[in-house]
């Protein structure tokens, strides 16, 4: 494609390749300053103008080509064929499959918000009220190539537990599968038979919080008297065990493999006692104490630009570096304006941090190295997107937006709950967020904007915990009522299946990385897997 910008529209050189050129899309020239219109288009149909000018940008704001006259009607498959055949001019040849999604910039009520083109333009201009004189600046995101099947039938129910079983949460690739709960012990299973591999009875109280590395290589567990223990899931022998806090562990993240020359040695806790810890495992030492929040401290997230976000019942989320060149646990800003404790905190990179180097098919790496650079590169793509946003949820009922290490207000104040917000996860593409409540209700918001998108009704108990497929198009529900239920994202009001079948109320939920399974624990004391 030629490189010189032209007024009033793009200049094609060459032919464009295969099906995704403009012409065999249906585009023609339409004018002599070439613009595009869709053949056999009734222009009589539509009370919009006939034809608008957009210009395509990333994430990070940068143009692809000119500016383009289009259809009114093109729908988000035409826009979709359209930026293939453009990158395809570029030089960028493995876009042919990757689907995208497009956002337009809305004012409402004063404020800018990202809102996403959802059907065709015709509808977002109407819906929204666009002028169609000015050139419309429409961003688009690349989305996961793969799909995910919805769960919905119970192929395996593991007993095991003797209480409440508080937590279940598969490996980065996907293949292994860690429990803990009430009756002190960490137990870790058989992905492919569903029988158990190790019974772990290092604990001597709940087992409160669990975690993953990012490499998969070690499991850390934490527990109500305050010991951290981290685990060798191929043997289940304890690594080293440490009395880590004075009261209880409420909460545990591992620094990203992208970080730190992807040695996934280093990982911080908070607790009851108001502070949080960094701790190297390979030296078994607390590297820093982190002190500043006045209460317990609820939830700790280790994110993916090098910060450390510790959220507390002294109704504050304060901001840590861990960032090379920056005083290690130097506090960077507190963010506050809830009125009540903050429960519960989700990054917009926390799949991308969880995951490390691994894809949906799980692939094995050869050495660290290697994986490192694989979760240097899968960040940098993820980041392209935008600056790592954090959501918070109180007992306020409200949860807030942030840009943590780019402002000290939030973005939006989100309200809707009627009940205490209890857990909040993005979507692994960052393109949405939900949030769980005491109120029986989940409800779905713009990862971008913090606009509200559905309340997904259903259950008739708290929602405890949501969960996420890896490609962004589906959500799990657990909740009190006994049941996890699927939604479809975003469009699904109604759940799309009820995973029945626990006798007792459901506490922990996760979702397989490589999509294969949903695994949900319950106060019954078992762990069912649920497939398509």
């Amino acid at each position: 494609m030629s490189g010189d910008k032209r007024t009033g529209g793009i200049a094609w050189a060459g032919s464009l390749v295969g099906s995704e050129n403009p012409k065999s899309l249906g585009y023609r020239y339409s004018n002599p300053a070439k613009r595009y219109r869709k053949d056999g288009e009734n222009e009589e149909e539509h009370k919009l103008p006939t034809n608008l000018v957009i210009q395509f940008r990333n994430r990070q704001g940068e143009e692809l080509a000119d500016n383009l006259d289009v259809p009114t009607g093109s729908s988000v498959d035409d826009l979709q064929a359209l930026i293939r055949s453009l990158l395809e001019q570029q030089g960028d040849g493995d876009n042919a499959k990757i689907p995208y999604s497009f956002y337009a910039k809305v004012e409402k009520n004063g404020v800018l918000d990202d809102v996403e083109i959802t059907h065709r333009l015709s509808d977002f201009l109407n819906e929204n009220k666009v002028s169609t004189e000015d050139v419309l600046q429409l961003t688009y995101q690349p989305l996961a190539v793969f799909r995910v099947r919805p769960v919905t039938r119970c192929t395996d129910t593991m007993p095991g537990h003797t209480e409440a079983i508080l937590h279940v949460s598969y490996s980065p690739d996907g293949k292994h599968l860690a429990s803990g709960g009430g009756d002190t012990t960490v137990r870790f299973w058989d992905v492919n038979t569903s029988l158990p591999k190790h019974t772990c009875k290092q604990h001597k109280n709940h087992v409160l919080c669990t975690a993953w590395s990012p490499d998969g290589t070690r499991f850390a567990s934490c527990d109500k008297n305050g010991v951290l223990i981290l685990w060798d899931p191929t043997n289940g022998k304890p690594i080293f065990s440490k009395k880590a806090h004075r009261q209880y562990i409420s909460s545990l993240s591992w620094e990203p493999m992208h970080l730190n020359g992807g040695k996934c040695e280093r990982l911080v806790t908070s607790s009851k006692d108001s502070t949080c810890k960094v701790w190297n495992v390979r030296t078994q030492q607390c590297l820093l104490t982190l002190s500043g929040h006045t209460d317990s401290v609820e939830c700790v997230r280790w994110g993916g630009e090098g910060f450390l976000y510790s959220a507390s019942r002294d109704r504050s989320i304060k901001v840590w570096t861990m960032k090379d060149g920056d005083v290690p646990g130097k506090l960077v800003r507190s963010l506050k304006g809830h009125s009540h404790r903050v429960n519960t905190l989700a990054l917009s990179s926390d799949y991308i941090c969880r995951t490390g180097p691994f894809d949906h098919r799980g692939t094995p790496f050869a050495s660290r190295e290697e994986g490192f650079q694989a979760s240097v590169e899968k960040y940098k793509n993820f980041i392209q997107q935008g600056h790592e946003r954090l959501v918070s949820g109180s007992d306020d009922y409200t949860l807030f937006l942030w840009h943590p290490t780019q402002e000290k207000h939030p973005i939006k104040r989100l309200t809707g709950h009627q009940q205490a917000v209890n857990h909040i996860a993005f979507s692994p593409d960052g393109r949405y967020f939900a949030s769980a409540s005491f109120d029986k209700k989940v409800k779905l918001w713009n990862g971008f904007s913090g606009d509200f998108l559905n309340t997904l009704t259903g259950h008739v108990g708290p929602v405890y915990q949501v969960a996420w497929s890896s490609d962004s198009q589906y959500l799990v529900s657990a909740s009190k009522d006994s049941t996890a239920k699927l939604w479809e994202v975003p469009t699904g009001k109604r759940a799309r299946a009820t995973l029945p079948g626990h006798a007792d109320e459901v506490f922990a939920l996760d979702w397989s990385p490589n999509g294969a399974s949903v695994a949900t624990g319950s106060k019954d004391r078992t762990i069912k897997i649920w497939k398509c």
